[in-house]
């Protein structure tokens, strides 16, 4: 059973998206019971709510659902838990090198690495703008998503 954990900064916008379009292709495929997906914050700035509006808005106009979705900040424990923690910008990917215990076998990765048709580094934080940044950044994680899911 595959375990992956998405993570940016706040757990609303994100990462959040990604753990939704993966669900939804996994559940699409039949597969929901063999994989294990969550996402998580580098900072606490949300704990406990759900994701942004415009994200959930924008993900529903897909099909995708986020319900059910709260925010939390990663953990030490989370290295343990999953195979893949998979960072959404470059920012991410640092704090969590500075996490990550020894004797982990998590693989820390990069989001826009499994990414094929948007030739990005980092996926932009939509947070600060309007709906459209929400669409584009959901235009990315499915690009992403159909990539971990083909590696995984």
């Amino acid at each position: 059973m595959p375990k992956i954990l998405f993570v940016c900064t706040g757990n609303i916008c994100r990462s959040s998206g990604a753990e939704a379009v993966l669900r939804h292709e996994v559940k699409k495929a039949g597969l929901i019971e063999e994989f294990k997906i969550d996402s998580a914050g580098t900072h606490g700035y949300h704990i406990g709510e759900a994701p942004d509006p415009r994200g959930i808005k924008a993900a529903k106009k897909r099909g995708i659902s986020m319900e059910g979705q709260r925010a939390r900040q990663v953990m030490s424990d989370d290295f343990h838990q999953f195979d893949y923690i998979i960072a959404m910008d470059h920012g991410h990917r640092q704090i969590l090198e500075n996490l990550m215990p020894n004797n982990t076998q998590a693989k820390l990765n990069m989001f826009a690495d499994y990414c094929s048709e948007h030739k990005i580094q980092d996926v932009p934080d939509p947070y600060y703008g309007d709906l459209d940044g929400f669409e584009t950044v959901l235009d990315i994680l499915e690009d992403g998503v159909k990539g971990i899911f083909d590696k995984v």
